[in-house]
């Protein structure tokens, strides 16, 4: 057992000379929740202005991975500053259904039991997930904790649970009575695995070889058209070519009946200036059923729509006798046949993008189905609401931005924002999935209903499918504080401060969030964005299962420790740029979390006050009210980066390697090492938590570093007189170190050193520190009002 020692009142187990994460950690973690600080409802003193955040809510599909951490990190360092300057600081915390992921989630689970969904039937499947969603939570919360979060739990919030089930349905009915939800036949993209819509954003793109066939639908088509999937042409209706091309000038208007491979069409040649008259023959077949950019040409060109591809994948009765078939083998026949009767005259090798789910990787598949929508483009006024005079969905949303009321760090991040609202198109929110916000609307008969509870008496259906998981989550920052209720939450902490989250989903989910709270509430969701970059290994490259590179931070959280593993994710980046990762950085803030600790150490046995203030002192007060400063303004401005680095020059540097080696020289430091310590500690609270807490307690004998007041500039301490004299004497000291180093002096021996200097007077003052650390014996220093030299002897 270690012996404590004392120091007045503190009780320091000197035997311990490296800091042990393992030992501390959860204890301070417990010890966080008990004390009730982490609600602002029990926050002390006279709080007048609010600080909000709400944690961007983790599916619940598995384990936090590196990018989660990072977020955690970057938004307690905003929580905790925060509520160390007084603000009323809410940080509240919650996770994501995440519909299509943990609906794709258990049924793998399922398949490696040989079942499906379907052997399971809907309820019993559905009590899986739940299952499966209540073990995640419980490892998320877990996780979370870990990371040293200071979220208020108590107001934590589920994207499925009853209060954002009622928001969802409320927010429902309400666009639905405006005019702005309507169901009607569109084309979307479709995930053959998935059996679901997906919206534009969750379809990502993967290059693949492929083919692009030239070949004529019949003996009696005038010309070649050129395509990559010949399967689609059975739901052809038109031809399109460029109006300049004098290829095909003269067939523009003209309908031409064909017999494509057994089936009947009827094609409307077309010209339209987004042809290009270099790809392939320039004649595209167009296909409105199945093609995004041929759906746009049949409502110009007023052309009718053909769906010869299902839902399930396969062929539709539509296509005649290859009805059943898969696209690949369709293809196969009909090419085969276009092979036998003369019609393919080449193929050529291309490469191209193809669509696929963002969940499942499978090919998603355009095709017409009735779904439904909201209208990002219908003009709504809406009485009470500053937004909504005459503007559409996308009109304000572009608005909020474009007149700075939300802010978008870093800001090229707007043009990309303002690409994508320019661009986008009626939002399809129904999913054909089992889990998540079934749509509230029943049917009975010819008669629909759409409310926000079912409606009374018999008879009444309702529709089967249930709502894009982004409807309900872009509901998120007043869903979460008790909103439809007119609460205190949402009068206090609405619009929140900032959000903060990852830059690949600007799209996903910060869009919507300005798309629906804008129209809801009349008012914006949350006045900055900071979007952090991606976490690559130390090479650069993306961490992925695949190549081996992936750090799992609560792994390396218990080998190093929680603190250095939130520096190691801080330090050396900046919002919209992607950070480097690895063992060996994190190790190296390992090392800095024991620095802070034996830094602690030294003082704690510090014992005699008093004595004459010297040039030492001054420069260290002053360069610490100068940090303050720098600190506050850094955090303020979102650069945690810049906070943290100057934090640790100035710990490591300034305080430790220069100030603590001099107190040994100059007695009667205590008071002010103290002090300095005291606001160290303070500062570096938001970055690392646990080992600042830990030392604050054991080292300070002090309780609750999580509610210390930030401290304040004191501008009389800052002394630049000081700054600059002690430079100049850092400066000495470091050139007879460097000239020891190169003449092989060994470490331990004393030398005699002269100095020939105009700042003599100084020089002579500080003898004794410059003695001292550059281990002197004697010392001659001369007057000279030109140059300082320095001579070993």
């Amino acid at each position: 057992m270690s012996t404590p020692l004392y120091s007045g009142t503190i009780c320091v187990y000197m035997s311990e000379k490296a800091y042990n994460p393992e030992k501390y950690e959860d204890e301070v973690y417990k010890r966080w929740e008990r004390s009730g600080y982490f609600n602002p409802d029990n926050l002390p003193g006279d709080r007048k202005k609010s600080f909000s955040i709400v944690m961007p809510p983790p599916n619940v599909t598995g384990v936090l991975h590196v990018g989660h951490a990072v977020m955690l990190a970057l938004e307690d360092i905003m929580a905790r500053y925060h509520r160390m300057r007084g603000y009323d600081t809410l940080w509240l915390p919650g996770t994501d259904h995440a519909a299509i992921a943990t609906q794709t989630k258990v049924e793998k689970l399922l398949k490696e039991k040989d079942k499906t969904r379907h052997d399971l039937g809907q309820e019993d499947f559905l009590k899986e997930v739940r299952k499966f969603v209540d073990q995640s939570k419980d490892t998320i919360h877990r996780q979370i904790r870990k990371m040293g979060c200071s979220c208020d739990w108590s107001r934590e919030a589920y994207t499925l649970d009853e209060q954002r089930s009622l928001a969802t349905r409320t927010v429902f009915k309400k666009m639905y009575d405006d005019g702005l939800i309507y169901r009607g036949d569109r084309l979307v993209n479709w995930c053959p695995r998935c059996e679901s819509t997906l919206s534009d954003d969750e379809v990502e793109y993967r290059e693949e070889d492929s083919k692009l066939y030239f070949f004529k639908y019949d003996e009696d088509f005038p010309f070649e058209i050129a395509t990559t999937r010949p399967e689609t042409k059975l739901g052809d209706t038109a031809v399109a070519v460029h109006p300049d091309d004098k290829r095909y000038k003269k067939y523009i208007g003209e309908t031409i009946d064909v017999n494509f491979v057994g089936k009947r069409l009827s094609l409307k040649i077309i010209g339209d200036k987004s042809v290009d008259m270099e790809f392939g023959t320039g004649a595209v077949g167009v296909t409105p059923a199945h093609s995004m950019a041929d759906s746009q040409l049949a409502e110009k060109h007023k052309l009718e729509s053909i769906k010869v591809i299902g839902e399930d994948g396969k062929i539709t009765v539509e296509a005649g006798k290859f009805f059943g078939l898969t696209p690949l083998e369709a293809r196969e026949r009909i090419l085969k046949s276009l092979e036998k009767n003369e019609f393919l005259s080449k193929e050529e090798d291309i490469t191209h993008n193809l669509s696929v789910c963002y969940r499942c990787g499978e090919g998603v598949e355009p095709l017409s189905s009735k779904q439904w929508f909201i209208d990002v483009n219908k003009k709504i006024t809406i009485k009470g609401n500053k937004y909504f005079k005459n503007k559409s969905l996308k009109d304000v949303a572009v608005k909020v931005v474009k007149d700075g009321e939300i802010k978008i760090m870093p800001k090229r991040f707007e043009k990309v924002y303002f690409h994508w609202m320019d661009n986008l198109r009626d939002w399809c929110i129904s999913r054909q999935i089992w889990f998540g916000h079934q749509i509230p609307v029943w049917y009975k008969g010819e008669k629909v209903y759409v409310g926000v509870d079912e409606p009374k008496g018999s008879g009444w259906e309702q529709d089967e499918d249930t709502l894009d998981t982004w409807f309900s989550s872009g509901l998120w920052t007043f869903s979460t504080l008790g909103w439809p209720e007119k609460t205190e939450d949402i009068k206090k902490y609405h619009p929140t401060t900032v959000l903060e989250t990852g830059y690949d989903i600007l799209f996903f989910w910060v869009a919507r969030m300005i798309l629906m709270t804008t129209y809801t509430l009349g008012e914006i969701p949350f006045e900055n964005v900071y979007l952090h970059g991606l976490v690559r290994d130390k090479q650069g490259q993306k961490m992925s299962k695949s190549l081996g590179n992936v750090i799992d931070p609560l792994d390396v959280a218990e080998k190093y420790g929680t603190d250095a593993v939130r520096l190691s994710l801080i330090m050396g980046t900046s919002p919209g740029n992607d950070v480097k990762l690895s063992e060996e950085k994190i190790a190296g803030f390992r090392n800095f979390a024991n620095k802070l600790w034996n830094i602690g150490r030294f003082i704690s046995f510090q014992e005699k006050c008093g004595g004459k203030e010297t040039l030492a002192d001054r420069w260290i007060l002053s360069r610490l009210n100068n940090l303050i400063k720098e600190v506050s303004e850094d955090l303020e401005n979102y650069n945690f980066s810049f906070a943290g680095e100057k934090l640790r020059d100035f710990t490591w540097g300034e305080f430790a390697d220069w100030y603590l080696e001099i107190s040994k020289v100059e007695e009667g430091k205590t008071k002010v090492l103290k002090d300095v310590l005291e606001k160290l500690l303070i500062l570096w609270h938001p970055f690392i938590p646990y080992v600042t807490e830990v030392v604050w307690k054991e080292m300070l004998g002090k309780r609750n570093l999580i509610i210390a007041e930030w401290p304040e500039v004191d501008k009389k301490k800052i002394d630049e007189k000081a700054e600059e004299e002690f430079v100049i004497v850092r400066e000495v000291v470091a050139k007879i170190r460097n000239m020891r180093a190169e003449q092989k002096v060994e470490g331990g021996r004393m030398i005699d050193v002269s100095i020939i200097s105009k700042d003599k007077k100084l020089l002579e003052e500080q003898e004794h520190i410059i003695k001292r650390l550059a281990r002197i014996e004697n010392l001659e220093i001369k007057a000279d009002g030109k140059k300082t030299e320095i001579v070993i002897k």
